[in-house]
């Protein structure tokens, strides 16, 4: 199982991030996603609404503490940081686990999660966008396997075109 964990979400400033961040994450493999920080209840609607209409399986959930969250998973756990070690050399050791949650901050991560995970895994070491990292580590941890996932369930699937918008309902 795939988890993802969002630390220190703003309610008032990340809505718009957050949502990118749980729609990445089912699009490209993740069942689930927890964020903790401020509840929102608007976003989780409008993600359970993605998830409804586009298929799933995928949910989002929010809980208070993320310390919690880490301890109850039992999954490999993997913070995506720029200060972490290259997700080139780490994949390989990632890859191994079955489960792996995997971290990404809202604000800034406190020193504990650093502290407390598996990895510390950076994608280019640079400064960007948490919905790119999840992305490309998403993409690099299945192999490219998640480019094809298929949902279930799904009231509107697109067909694909070279020109145009095709959605069938």
């Amino acid at each position: 199982m795939i988890t993802v964990l969002r630390i220190g979400h703003r309610a008032g400033r990340d809505p718009r991030i957050a949502t990118h961040c749980a729609l990445t994450s089912r699009a490209l493999g993740a069942e689930r996603i927890v964020y903790t920080g401020e509840k929102d209840s608007d976003m989780e609607k409008s993600v359970r609404k993605i998830v409804d209409n586009w298929g799933g399986p995928f949910e989002i959930t929010y809980e208070k503490s993320w310390r919690k969250v880490l301890k109850d998973s039992g999954a490999k756990s993997v913070h995506l940081t720029m200060y972490g070690l290259p997700l080139q050399n780490e994949i390989s050791k990632i890859r191994k686990a079955r489960d792996v949650i995997i971290i990404i901050g809202g604000e800034k991560v406190p020193m504990e999660v650093y502290n407390t995970v598996d990895h510390n895994v950076a994608v280019t070491s640079q400064p960007h966008s948490e919905v790119a990292s999840l992305a490309v580590f998403l993409h690099e941890y299945q192999q490219g396997k998640g480019l094809d996932k298929k949902f279930k369930n799904a009231k509107m699937s697109l067909v694909p075109q070279k020109c145009g918008k095709k959605i069938i309902n």
